[in-house]
């Protein structure tokens, strides 16, 4: 069973190795990665099966040691490991601690509905992953992780 929902704010239905999985390109995404495609299955990290990338995961560990559903349940909410992840080098974490908020305010049912279709191409409904830029579909341009952590830098200027 593929879950979308995870601990740390991300949204699993974006992840490039996820949608592979579900859409059974997970072995040409494993030639084009040189990876071997027995470390990528994944269902997501609250999930029973978890890819070697996530395995591990620190934050992941905290939620389920709290007995939490996700950070944004935390007291220390949100915390220096959150903070470095929402601030790392990858683009599709920027946000993490955002998205956080909203699932504290709304149903995680409804951020994960409004996830859903922020992850699809305007265009044509064609779900897209966090750092595809053109849609596989139509072809038109998509506002990606990329360009959203651009957007929120000039947004959010330090």
């Amino acid at each position: 069973m593929y879950q979308y929902d995870t601990y740390c704010g991300l949204y699993c239905g974006a992840c490039t190795i996820k949608k592979a999985n579900e859409d059974g390109t997970l072995n040409e995404l494993a030639r084009e990665w040189e990876e071997d495609p027995n470390s990528l299955v994944c269902e997501g990290c609250k999930g029973k099966v978890t890819c070697h990338y996530c395995i591990g995961c620190p934050i992941q560990l905290c939620n389920r040691e709290k007995g939490l559903e996700h950070c944004g349940q935390c007291p220390d909410f949100p915390c220096e490991r959150l903070r470095a992840f929402d601030a790392d080098k990858y683009a599709h974490h920027t946000g993490v601690i955002r998205n956080l908020v909203a699932k504290r305010e709304i149903s995680t049912e409804e951020w994960l509905e409004g996830q859903a279709k922020r992850w699809r191409c305007e265009k044509c409904g064609a779900r897209f992953t966090w750092y595809d830029e053109f849609c596989l579909n139509c072809g038109a341009p998509l506002y990606n992780s990329v360009k959203e952590e651009e957007y929120i830098k000039i947004a959010r200027p330090k």
